[in-house]
């Protein structure tokens, strides 16, 4: 028993590993090339491929795998960058509901697809 929890721990351990070193490779080539962060660019493209390009700031947040502050800053970074790549805003009546859009998805479309 003890031998085949080892080989599980190893494996993880592996697998943990390859993960981390594929995250860190493609977030060095993401900001050498487009200047997004991996979480950045996990934004944009939930946002691409959503229906209206928009979805509820809370749904991001869960998607991305965020708190709720962490999100709020990186929503609010993203809205101020040059080029304001999001915008943040209320749906409807429902004032306490936040949504995120994608703006210009023409200039993120060839990025995502």
């Amino acid at each position: 028993m003890a031998g085949k929890n080892n080989e599980l721990i190893n494996k993880w351990i592996g697998l943990t590993s390859f993960y981390d070193k594929v995250s860190k490779d493609l977030e060095q080539k993401l900001h050498e090339k487009h200047k997004v962060s991996l979480k950045e660019f996990y934004v944009l493209l939930l946002l691409f491929e959503s229906s209206n390009r928009q979805l509820p700031l809370q749904e991001l947040q869960l998607k991305v795998g965020l708190s709720q502050s962490a999100m709020s800053r990186l929503a609010a970074r993203m809205e101020s960058k040059d080029c304001g790549v999001i915008r943040r805003h209320g749906y409807g009546d429902d004032k306490r509901g936040v949504y995120t859009t994608i703006n210009n998805d023409r200039q993120w479309g060839s990025f995502l697809s």
